[in-house]
């Protein structure tokens, strides 16, 4: 072995300086998000006291209405009238149905497209 690579080869105390110096870098970057975490959480607002909490109206819990809806009438063209566009048709509204019977799936259909049922037969 020559003489430059034993030199090289041989403890440094500029290595272990580096390694230190590293350390407290990363001590440092570590302490520096803990502070500043701790001032964000300062400056949010206090958590609500359990009298601010939201409460159940007097009448009591709200419960789900199931009732039939039918859509609107999408608008016709005239013979002859050039064909709506997307942005000419407004939001489509449903409304109440008089319908008091919900609608089913046909005998033996799954439903949805791939749903694992024979289908309609």
């Amino acid at each position: 072995m020559s003489t430059p690579m034993v030199q090289l080869a041989a403890p440094s105390g500029l290595l272990s300086l580096v390694l230190f110096v590293i350390a407290v870098a990363l001590l440092a970057l570590l302490g520096g998000g803990f502070w500043i975490t701790s001032r964000i959480k300062q400056s949010e607002p206090p958590r609500p006291r359990p009298e601010e909490q939201p409460h159940l109206p007097p009448e009591g819990a709200v419960r789900e209405v199931q009732e039939n809806r039918e859509p609107d009438e999408v608008p016709q063209t005239p013979k002859g009238g050039r064909p709506l566009t997307p942005y000419e048709l407004s939001n489509m509204h449903t409304r109440p149905s008089t319908a008091k019977e919900r609608p089913r799936w046909s005998k033996g259909s799954s439903g949805s497209f791939g749903g694992g049922g024979l289908g309609a037969h």
